[in-house]
This record gives structure tokens, sequence and C-alpha cells, in this order.
């Protein structure tokens, strides 16, 4: 039995500067019904992500979020309702259903809608096995094609994206160097993540340390930040080296000023190549990615963290905490339990 209302999160207002939690209203409406094609899902978790804020502001690899509609995002649910020959009701299924209690499918949003195997917690549909591994994995071993031996440095290696990717960077045998914010999570890419070493940007000369920890030169970098620390990175590539861009964290701020690197022209010097790319972009690669990483995960060599955040109406609020830096791996709301 479904309620009566369906909370909900709408855009009200596009970023100018700084998020403030402002820009988020909090709405009732009706419980969707399913047309013909479409399935009624209860949302369980949303994924937090550093690319919403993205599509806030404007059209990118999907069209931006329309003022006054529901917040955007990946989540999981359960199938309340079908009307879809595909799914069944209590299938939990994964999808862009978006900040609210209820929504309705057909399957076609943006990244489509999948079941959840058996054995996977929601949770991890939406970090490890989800959007986030994928990326790590199609960034690291597609883009940027490493190989045993060579030096790899992640920015924002913290988060739920470079966590994985430099786990995976040193399971193929290369030397992890990461970038994170605070003792606590740079302890934690040593201790847990195994990375050979971390720099703490807020406390840190990034530049001095990546020439200390990096003296023969960097072979790939998985930036998730952009800004200076990629500067600092590209003074300091190799020949050939690879520049995997996956994000662009530092720029949140669009009222800040974002210069480009200065260091640039290093990439026609070293020959080095630069690729933006979306785990996206490889559908053909998600049973492989999956399946290497549900391996890794269960021998061991494969750790992840979570930060999650309870109930729907703190999902703007876990937004910020991303922004600020503060969460540490994965950030999550758990909106409700499945049903049995």
């Amino acid at each position: 039995m479904t309620e009566s209302k369906n909370r909900q999160w709408v855009l009200s207002a596009r970023p100018a500067g700084k998020m403030t939690g402002e820009e988020f209203l909090w709405n009732e409406a009706p419980t969707p019904r399913p047309s013909d094609g479409q399935v009624l899902i209860r949302t369980l978790w949303l994924s937090i992500d550093p690319a919403q804020r993205i599509w806030m502001v404007r059209d990118s690899y999907k069209p931006a979020v329309p003022l006054g509609a529901v917040m955007q995002s990946f989540a999981v649910g359960q199938v309340i309702e079908s009307r879809h020959p595909d799914f069944k009701p209590r299938d939990i299924v994964r999808g862009e259903f978006g900040w609210q209690d209820y929504a309705t499918s057909d399957g076609k949003s943006f990244g489509g809608m999948q079941k959840i195997a058996p054995g996977i917690p929601p949770n991890l549909a939406l970090g490890l096995f989800g959007l986030n591994g994928l990326t790590a994995y199609i960034g690291i071993a597609e883009v940027g094609k490493i190989k045993a031996g060579e030096t790899v440095v992640v920015s924002g290696a913290a988060g739920a994206t470079g966590s994985v990717a430099g786990q995976i960077a040193k399971i193929k045998g290369c030397r992890v160097i990461g970038t994170a914010g605070g003792t606590a999570k740079c302890a934690w890419l040593v201790d847990e993540a195994h990375f050979d070493a971390a720099i703490d940007y807020k406390s840190e000369d990034v530049g001095a340390r990546l020439s200390e920890l990096c003296p023969n030169g960097i072979d790939v970098f998985f930036d998730n930040i952009g800004g200076e620390v990629l500067n600092e990175v590209l003074a300091r590539i190799n020949l050939n080296a690879r520049i995997v861009l996956c994000g662009s964290i530092s720029k949140s701020d669009a009222a800040a000023p974002q210069p480009g690197p200065a260091n640039y022209s290093n990439l026609v010097a070293k020959r080095a190549r630069m690729e933006g790319f979306t785990g996206l972009d490889y559908p053909a690669r998600v049973p492989e990615a999956f399946e290497a990483l549900g391996r890794w995960q269960r021998d061991g060599s494969l750790v992840h963290n979570e930060d999650v955040a309870h109930g729907l109406e703190n999902a703007p609020k876990a937004l910020l905490r991303l922004f600020a830096g503060e969460n540490f791996g994965k950030q999550l709301v758990k909106v409700a339990d499945a049903t049995v």
C-alpha cells in the first residue's frame, strides 16, 4: 500500500556560487500512478554525487534539471506496482528516480533502469557496484591504460570513485599516491586502502610533496578535482602520460576564479593525452567491471567507505556536506527500507 502523498525536493534556483541549500524547495505531491509500460517505485536509497551540481546549472552530457522539477539523482528503489512486462512487484531496481519517495519509470530515462542482482545490498548498488565503481574501473583500465610498475596519482582519493580507482591501480601493480583533505582521510588511504602514500592538500604543499613522492615523474593521473592539483601534476608528468578527467569539484563555486592550468603545454612536450569520460560511455564493459570489483571485494583486496545520511529531508544537507569535503567515501541518503 502506497502513501497518498509523495514528499520531494524540487530545484527552485540555480546555484550562482557556493551552494547554500536554499536552491531546493520541499514539496508534497500526490503519489503518481504508473501508466502502461511503467512501474511505480518506492525510493530506498539516494546517491549523492558531485555531478549533481552540474545538472543543476547547465546542460552537460544530460539536460539540466528544469526549475520546478524534482531534483535528479540516481537511486535504488523497490517496485511497488508494475505495468511493465520486465519488472514485477518487490523487484529492487536502480535508475534515475530523483529526490522523492515515489517515482514512475519506463526504464528509458538517463542511464536506464536495471534490476539489482540478489545478494547485492542496495547501498552498494549505488557505490561500488554502481556508477562510481564502473567509472573507477573504466577510468583506470580503459582510459588510463595503466601498466604494472607505473606511478599513478589520484585526486579526491578518499571519495567514492577515487578510492576505488586508486585501489584498482594498486591491485594491478602500480605505485599509487592519493590526495585528500584531512589527516583521517589520508590515514585511511594508506592504512586501509593500501595506497603507497597520501597528500593532505589542506595542510601540505601539494607540489613539493608530489616532487618528493614521485621523483621519477607521474605516468597516470586520475583527476576528480581539477584546479591547482591538476596544474601541479601536469608539471611532473612523464613521456606518454595519461590524464584521466573524471571530475572537477574544485570548480563547484562558479563565482570563484577558474583559470586554466598554466602547465598544459607540458602535454605537448611529453606527448601526453588528457581525456574526459563517463562510465556510462562503455556499456559493454559493465559485466566485466562488476565481476572484477566483486572478486576483489570478496578476497579483501578492495575496501570501501560510506557516509550515510538518514531521511529524505536530509538530502540537501548531504549534498552540501559532499561539496564541503566532509564526506568520507560514498555519500548516500537512506530514505526507506525494502518491504519483505
